[in-house]
């Protein structure tokens, strides 16, 4: 997120393309107080933290592909192609004046984004808000910060800012170990120490699967960030020919991505649907409030995004680096509140929930050291 949230990363990922220059400073006459940016940046990291809550009040017999399916059509459809042209100039006149060439590489990198929001939501089931959003957050922070940089500036991997921004990649990977031993242990606390049965006898490996498929997120949720380093040509091509400013353009590409992961995560959910014979649910008593839960859902998921760049881009250079570690840092915390709020860690041992909060202390100091290192100035 998926968000997923989580489409935090990407503008890590693309600082050296939405935060060069003064093209923030530019776009109006007057600088805005910085203090509306953090505020901008603290309600988008509450929107990224809190999107997968309203998922806990759907009823337990609701089919997974029913609540999330009406979910990726919100996200990736719906809202892009109603809101996209008021937050834009040239939305769509944008992508022939590009080229294909410009948007596959983009398009194909938000599929695979796809299939990671599609993996978050399946890891919510498994084992929780609390779990699933560290572990996806951590692999999604880690990946999404070196990927873009060994495709496009493979030479600053040896420079002191390459190193420092692996050295925050590899703490977060140490969160993500971390909040993956609580899982387990708190998964041998709630079954009395011993591993969870099915009815038949045989283990029932669902934590092991959730803590698999939160990671497995993560990695492809990082494809945001990817497909974004590639969208400088969609950006420069809507701010010259349609006179938007550079925070502006930037809505052109996420637009390219969430399309991308329309293909894999919309497609998916219309499988699970014929597979599953599930699509005469949508006519039964009780839709419409699954329909309620999967829109607020898409509302918090995208405007995360849309705040996260409203307040990235009054924070001027600030943006990539404070901006950045406070966004991520209280998503992190946000997700688990909400997550221990929810009751997902009641009947837990100590050790499981310290586990959990020391998990927490880690990817936040890891998404600082991160932040300080793309703050860094390119040897």
């Amino acid at each position: 997120m998926i968000l997923a949230w989580s489409g935090c990363a990407v503008y890590n990922a693309a600082a050296d393309t939405a935060f060069s220059g003064d093209a923030f400073g530019n776009s109006c006459h007057k600088e805005p107080p910085m203090i509306w940016g953090f505020l901008f940046v603290l309600v988008g990291a509450i929107c990224g933290g809190s999107f997968g809550l309203p998922s806990k009040y759907a009823s337990k017999d609701t089919p997974w592909e029913n609540l999330w399916g009406p979910f990726f059509l919100f996200v990736t459809v719906l809202i892009p192609v109603t809101l996209g042209p008021l937050a834009v100039d040239g939305l769509f006149a944008t992508l022939p004046a590009v080229g294909i060439a410009a948007i596959v590489p983009v398009l194909v990198f938000g599929f695979l984004w796809g299939l990671g929001s599609m993996t978050l939501g399946m890891s919510f089931a498994f084992v929780g808000l609390s779990l699933a959003y560290s572990i996806n957050y951590g692999a999604q922070i880690a990946c999404g910060s070196i990927l873009p940089m060994a495709i496009h500036n493979a030479d600053q991997i040896p420079t002191l800012r390459g190193g420092v921004i692996l050295a925050g990649v590899a703490v977060c990977l140490v969160g993500v170990v971390i909040a993956g031993r609580a899982g387990i242990l708190k998964d041998r606390s709630l079954s009395g120490g011993g591993a969870v049965k099915a009815e038949s006898g045989a283990k029932k490996p669902k934590m092991f699967l959730g803590l698999l498929l939160a990671f497995v997120s993560g990695v492809f949720c990082a494809c945001y960030a990817i497909a974004f380093s590639f969208g400088g040509d969609v950006m420069t091509v809507s701010q010259q020919q349609f006179s938007n400013a550079a925070w502006r353009s930037t809505f052109v590409v996420t637009a390219l991505v969430l399309w991308g992961g329309a293909l894999s995560a919309c497609l998916y959910c219309v499988f699970q649907l014929t597979r599953n014979k599930t699509w005469k649910n949508f006519g039964r008593p009780g839709t419409g409030r699954i329909l309620l839960l999967a829109a607020v859902m898409a509302v918090l998921h995208d405007a995360a995004i849309l705040f996260w760049g409203l307040g990235a881009s009054r924070l001027g250079d600030l943006g990539v680096s404070v901006g950045y570690a406070a966004f991520m840092s209280f998503a992190i915390i946000v997700g688990n509140v909400h997550g221990f709020r929810s009751g997902e860690w009641k009947g837990a041992s100590r050790r499981s929930i310290a586990w959990i909060v020391a998990g927490i202390i880690v990817l936040i100091l890891g998404v600082c050291i991160l932040g300080h290192g793309n703050a860094m100035a390119k040897v």
